[in-house]
């Protein structure tokens, strides 16, 4: 009996996670092979035992259209991904540019700004970075949902069909750009590009190590594909803010997962 508790054990913990092409963005890659460095943080842990978040953080959706359109967009935490959507006529009533450094320079423009609260803490992160000699540079913050019709369009242009072009971007109300608390982040040793190669980078790696201490999170991670259904994203940071960042990096969780275990209270 002992044994065959124990292979029965070891089979539910080899029952790991599935991979899965996607992008927000521009187009699907497979994902390659997972670092050493990477490894404890992307094992799932065991989750407390009694985790409980207030139900103000969790989506409140109504059906519109086929669609679950999310009716508290000011949520903090609000969980927008292909299942939920946000209104289409939604803005964030309190963007604002962060005093940081940009890919584009000092241009005030759309993706310049985020939600106040989160544009405060990416000023905090990036002036941590810079005492420990690392420089960082935000590329794209705040998308509307009319940027994100021009975006896809284009796209659906190029690939023939609105199924393909879903392959490769976000349809309109399904970018978590639109939240305004999302910021991509590179910098000037991959030429400020959002590519894959920026998780080699010392920015790369310092984001991913010390980005929930400032109440962000690597929101499409490597080996999460067949959860978050992006592909992964090294440069791609939500906040949520400290304490649910801390957790969600602690667990090796993805947004998704963190609302499959908390309670609900």
């Amino acid at each position: 009996m002992k044994k065959t508790g124990w292979l029965l054990t070891a089979a539910l913990l080899l029952s790991g996670c599935q991979q899965i092409g996607g992008a927000d963005h521009d187009q699907q890659e497979k994902p390659h092979e997972q670092s050493a460095a990477e490894k404890p943080k992307q094992q799932e842990k065991e989750a407390p035992a009694a985790f409980e978040l207030d139900s103000a953080f969790f989506n409140e959706v109504k059906e519109a259209e086929g669609k679950k359109v999310i009716t508290n967009p000011e949520n903090i935490m609000v969980l927008v991904n292909k299942e939920f959507s946000l209104p289409g006529d939604y803005t964030p009533p309190d963007l604002v540019r962060p005093n940081v450094p940009f890919s584009f320079g000092e241009q005030d423009i759309e993706k310049s700004h985020m939600r106040k609260e989160a544009a405060a803490a990416l000023e905090k992160m990036f002036a941590a970075a810079k005492q420990e000699q690392i420089e960082l540079f935000a590329v794209s913050g705040y998308r509307s949902y009319k940027r994100q019709e021009e975006i896809m369009n284009n796209q659906i242009a190029k690939a023939g069909s609105f199924e393909k072009a879903a392959q490769a971007v976000a349809p309109p109300g399904q970018s978590e750009h639109q939240t305004g608390l999302t910021m991509d982040i590179s910098g000037e040793s991959v030429q400020f590009d959002l590519i894959q190669a920026f998780e080699t980078t010392k920015e790369g790696q310092w984001l991913a190590n010390n980005a929930h201490k400032y109440g962000f999170i690597l929101r499409y991670p490597k080996g999460k594909e067949a959860v978050t259904q992006y592909m992964y994203e090294p440069w791609h940071f939500r906040y949520v803010g400290t304490k649910a960042a801390a957790e969600i990096y602690k667990q090796g969780w993805t947004l998704e997962e963190y609302f499959n275990h908390v309670k609900k209270i």
